[in-house]
């Protein structure tokens, strides 16, 4: 008995060091990523936004478990119809008037405009709506998959009125 808990003690660190060491090789370092303005890649925006506006992704994939950043620019009088994310969704105002509101219905009157600089946070299942009320970028970061659910199912792009 004293043997075997010899056996234990003495072989057990040795294992714990070798499991140590091979998960360190099998993880690949992260490595430091800077994208500046003049070099963002800009796309359509996915098809699941109205029409019109373009989209840059600086980090990850949206479309994908893990942690994204995007930005959107978004053409004056761009609108997105209320909706709601399955994560928090985190918004930063690069530049341009981004309005937002809360609620089921699109209404101007609860709008509240966000100045370059703003910077906002909702949470899964909250009911919004967005304006652009002139050429305006914002940055979208969280983790991923990023998707978003229309309140009237009427209003997404290319199944119904917009």
């Amino acid at each position: 008995m004293r043997f075997a808990l010899l056996f234990v003690a003495t072989v057990m660190p040795f294992g714990a060091v070798v499991a140590q060491e091979s998960q360190s090789t099998s993880v690949q370092p992260r490595q430091a990523h800077v994208v500046t303005p003049d070099h963002l890649n800009w796309g359509p925006a996915p098809a699941i936004l109205p029409a019109g506006a373009r989209l840059a992704v600086l980090e990850g994939d949206p479309s994908k478990a893990g942690p994204f950043t995007m930005r959107l620019d978004m053409p004056a009088g761009y609108r997105i119809p209320p909706h709601f994310h399955q994560a928090d969704e985190h918004v930063t105002v690069i530049s341009g008037a981004f309005q937002v509101g809360m609620g089921e219905t699109f209404d101007e009157g609860k709008l509240t405009t966000l100045a370059p600089g703003a910077f906002g946070v909702i949470p899964p299942g909250v009911r919004h709506f967005a304006r652009a009320n002139k050429a305006t970028v914002i940055q979208l970061h969280g983790v991923g998959p990023w998707g978003l659910t229309y309140v009237n199912p009427a209003d997404r792009p290319n199944t119904g009125s917009r």
